[in-house]
């Protein structure tokens, strides 16, 4: 199946507690579009609201309607990134009062008002508990949310479903990403549902699945930094060679990520050089 998937469903009841509406927004690093979901027996919590686009509000209504709803009882959200948040003024328009909610924390472009939301401060809803877990690597500010009743977690972008989850350089880290994910393999987690792509029946599975493939992107890096002093670039145009070139971007930014890590564990170095990319060498 394709990661840009044209027939992914726009609305989708995968469990009696969960109902999920797409975001609307295709593309090569969202995939089939964001996942926005409806926890609760009535009154329903939504988790996060998709980027903004032009008749994600319709579905939603539509979606609420199908299931005898009126409206969110709340909103909160899984992190800064705008295909997660930046529905929040459309949400606030259609819906007048409904309060949002996130972990508060170096946030430029926070849709304001917002309350802070902290690891393991429960949101209780109509029949379900969501429990917030601290889950910082891919932006520094991830919350995922653990569905006590179904033992299931939202994941937000932690963990996706037909791909893997870019570590930008700028706000992520991967190290802090690793221990994110080993954290979740302590929780007795069942189902996932990821902010992108389809559930993820087997949890675990998927979560030892996706430590094993960044040690496997580590390997292979120091692999290629011990043939010779590398560039990112080239880095990426060896590994990720099965990858399609259009999303080379997004490698380069994991790559680099890993890179940083390795440096800060003293296992490898750059070497700056004036005018062309710096160049990474073992220590």
């Amino acid at each position: 199946m394709s990661w840009i998937d044209p027939d992914f469903p726009k609305t989708a009841t995968p469990s009696d507690r969960v109902g999920r509406v797409l975001g609307l927004n295709p593309g090569l690093m969202t995939g089939p579009g964001t996942n926005t979901y409806l926890v609760g027996e009535r009154d329903p919590i939504l988790i996060d609201t998709g980027g903004g686009v032009p008749g994600y509000v319709a579905n939603l209504e539509a979606y609420l309607r199908a299931r005898g709803w009126t409206r969110p009882s709340r909103i909160v959200l899984t992190h800064r990134h705008r295909d997660h948040m930046g529905g929040v003024a459309q949400l606030r328009e259609r819906f007048p009062g409904v309060r949002v909610a996130k972990m508060r924390h170096r946030d430029p472009a926070l849709p304001e008002p917002v309350d802070d939301l902290r690891d393991g401060q429960a949101v209780q809803g109509d029949g379900v508990t969501l429990i917030p877990v601290y889950t910082p690597g891919h932006a520094s500010d991830h919350l995922c949310y653990f569905l006590v009743e179904e033992q299931a977690l939202f994941t937000g972008d932690v963990i996706l479903a037909g791909s893997t989850t870019v570590i930008p350089p700028a706000d992520g880290d991967l190290t802090a990403y690793m221990t994110s994910l080993r954290r979740l393999q302590q929780l007795d987690v069942r189902r996932i549902y990821p902010a992108h792509g389809p559930v993820v029946e087997d949890g675990p599975a998927k979560i030892r699945e996706y430590i094993e493939h960044r040690l496997l992107r580590e390997r292979q890096i120091l692999e290629v930094v011990g043939e010779g002093r590398a560039t990112i670039p080239g880095i990426v145009e060896k590994i990720y060679a099965e990858v399609s070139p259009a999303l080379h971007v997004a490698a380069a930014m994991s790559v680099e990520s890993h890179l940083r890590a390795l440096e800060k564990a003293g296992r490898v170095r750059e070497r700056l050089i004036s005018g062309a990319p710096s160049r990474w060498e073992l220590v």
